[in-house]
């Protein structure tokens, strides 16, 4: 902006500071020297780590999704076509592939999988044709492996590979007989006469994209957030079904921490993410932008309105409407377990800014296999492979309960570490998988000191 001075001569105003979240940056300084320093080894490290695809890989990617929208476009148009519709509504006959989580947000690896929504007209469902009549269809498809339907999750989801990618394709049906090629889903015109099943899968897309235009560099955020990914599977705390964080909770965590220090390089942003998050006091809530409640009557958050919402123990708030807490699956225990990695995150941190450590030994891996004197083992065997697909995620997705009723039975004396990822003995001649849990006694319990597990 240019105002005029008092001689005439015309001046540059700066303009004040844009502010990002729903409060002010805790701080506004950029990189130093030695900062910047950093930042070129912990960006060397990361791609001596292997955390970038090649180009090869990313244009195979394309490639499938590109076949994946043909599939849904021709199979939307048949379904059209079987309920009688003109030949000109055959002809417009649409659906659209969005993708979301890790590939969106520009910060998926090699190998990852790719979160895709599948958005139909009013008239295909999900239950059945997407669940049956386009099940059938990709299972005849030569290019189509390991194909497992899951229509009881939370957010119904049909995972596949596709020319050995691997694909989670959710599908939504919004409330037009035609949906467009150049559809806006994150317009709130896309949730009218939806249910919440549906809201949940527009969901993925719809956040990933606020969460892109509420962070000060899209860059640093993406460093950052593979970054901090990283370290989160190399110390066992990366798994929503678990109970610890998934995708989605810590681009949310990176995000906020971006908020709180505008222009600060990733090697300094990840230092503060510790820094942060050593001191935060959950239950308080993290949040991007304040909550909408919005005029369509979907329930929002709100610990004061929702008895259930009280019972969180490490909310973190999606931004698009409407704002629902992304880490309820998180117990006491996986909390507790959590916070210890956010301290020695820290401590390495601090070591590194002090020339006493390298980026190296933030991403050591956790030895959990050393860390307990007591381990629960699950163990699940099937009579073939496919079922144990199927047998597996179930027996998964019911751990966090385990983990839960191990806290409540015993009023928290035995504290639970559930290891986020499967064990297989190879020399097993069935078809099987074995999960982990670490227990402990709590620290200073009367408990522990009366008794031995």
């Amino acid at each position: 902006m240019e105002t005029q001075s008092p001689n005439g001569s015309l001046q540059k105003q700066s303009l004040p500071p844009k502010n990002y979240g729903i409060t002010k940056p805790i701080s506004l300084a950029g990189p130093s020297e030695a900062d910047i320093q950093r930042n070129t080894e912990l960006e060397k490290f990361l791609i001596e780590s292997g955390l970038y695809e090649s180009k090869e890989e990313a244009a195979k990617r394309e490639e499938v999704l590109g076949h994946i929208s043909e599939i849904v476009k021709s199979w939307v148009k048949q379904l059209t076509r079987q309920r009688g519709y003109t030949d000109q509504m055959v002809e417009e006959a649409n659906a659209v592939i969005f993708t979301f989580g890790s590939y969106r947000l520009g910060v998926h690896g090699p190998g990852a999988d790719i979160d895709t929504l599948c958005v139909g007209p009013s008239y295909v469902n999900r239950e059945e044709d997407f669940f049956i009549i386009l099940h059938d269809i990709l299972a005849e498809m030569e290019e189509v492996t390991e194909l497992q339907p899951v229509p009881d999750a939370h957010v119904p989801v049909m995972r596949f590979k596709f020319q050995g990618i691997s694909i989670d394709l959710l599908y939504a049906s919004i409330s037009l007989l035609v949906v467009p090629d150049d559809l806006d889903i994150s317009h709130e015109s896309v949730l009218p006469n939806v249910d919440e099943q549906t809201v949940r899968s527009l969901n993925g897309c719809r956040v990933a994209d606020e969460i892109l235009k509420l962070v000060p560099n899209v860059e640093h955020f993406r460093m950052t957030l593979r970054c901090l990914e990283f370290w989160a599977k190399r110390r066992g705390v990366y798994s929503n079904v678990t109970g610890f964080l998934g995708g989605l909770n810590w681009a949310l965590l990176v995000a906020r921490v971006c908020q709180l220090y505008p222009n600060a390089v990733p090697s300094m942003l990840v230092s503060r993410f510790f820094r942060v998050y050593t001191q935060w006091r959950w239950p308080n809530p993290v949040m991007l932008c304040s909550i909408e409640e919005g005029e369509l009557g979907f329930p929002v958050w709100d610990p004061r309105k929702n008895p259930q919402d009280r019972f969180h123990h490490m909310p973190i708030i999606t931004p698009a409407y409407p704002c629902m807490n992304s880490s309820y699956n998180v117990s006491l225990s996986t909390l507790r377990v959590m916070m210890e990695q956010f301290q020695f995150g820290n401590r390495i941190c601090v070591e590194i800014e002090q020339n006493k450590s390298q980026w190296s030994a933030l991403f050591e891996p956790h030895l959990f296999f050393e860390a307990y004197r007591n381990y629960l083992q699950v163990d699940i065997v099937s009579a073939d492979a496919d079922d144990l697909l199927a047998w597996k995620g179930w027996v998964e997705s019911r751990l966090r309960q385990l983990t839960l009723k191990i806290e409540r039975d015993t009023n928290g004396m035995l504290q639970c570490h559930p290891y986020p990822n499967e064990y297989v003995d190879t020399s097993n001649q069935f078809p099987h998988c074995a999960f982990f849990m670490g227990l402990q006694r709590k620290e200073g319990s009367e408990w522990s000191r009366r008794s031995t597990i």
